[in-house]
């Protein structure tokens, strides 16, 4: 039996975090219902950032420019640089508006269990920018997860010839806790309370 296109979107909705069946057709049908308005707009946008869209080579961000908009911003400080997990950590940290240095996503954490060790994350790029002159400080803001408190006790033993100042986000983030599901409030907090690791 052959799938209709609305069956289709529907599928590849459910797919996305958050969504499941019901939930996809519900989106669907309000996007043919706004056909004109939103389905359009939405499918050129899709469509352009495609092909727009790329990761950045200093820190791993996404964005249309190489470098992206953070790390060319002069109005950041080079001197730290903050080492998240995953971009929806460096979105949440940006969330709080608190925050001026530059950033380094890993785009994982170190898993026994699902086999990714160093080699499979961005640590070395970390390493040799660390080395740069300009940098005084690294600040470790992996979740409070056994994989983040792992990754963060790997890359403080790594960055220790590197000369440069090694700090942890406070302890206000619960154990378990990840930085995308916590309010702005607390990670403002545990940003501005960082200790030394």
């Amino acid at each position: 039996m052959a799938h209709s296109d609305i069956d289709e979107l529907i599928r590849l909705f459910s797919k996305l975090p958050g969504l499941g069946p019901r939930s996809a057709r519900r989106v669907v049908l309000h996007l043919i219902r706004q056909k004109d308005t939103l389905m359009g707009p939405l499918a050129t946008v899709m469509e352009r950032a495609m092909t727009s869209i790329r990761t950045c080579s200093t820190c791993g961000n996404l964005d249309t420019h190489d470098p992206c908009a953070i790390c060319s911003d002069t109005r950041r400080d080079p001197s730290v640089i903050c080492v998240v997990e995953e971009l929806a950590d460096l979105w949440a940290i940006e969330r709080c508006n608190l925050y001026k240095g530059q950033y380094h996503v890993l785009g994982g954490t170190l898993s026994a269990m699902d086999d990714r060790g160093p080699a499979e994350l961005n640590i070395e790029s970390l390493i040799r920018r660390a080395r740069e002159d300009t940098v005084k400080e690294i600040i470790l803001a992996t979740n409070a997860t056994l994989e983040g408190q792992t990754t963060a006790h790997y890359l403080t033993t790594r960055l220790e010839e590197c000369h440069v100042s090694i700090s942890r986000l406070a302890q206000g983030i619960p154990m378990g806790g990840e930085l995308d599901y916590l309010d702005d409030g607390t990670l403002g907090a545990a940003l501005k309370a960082r200790l030394p690791f």
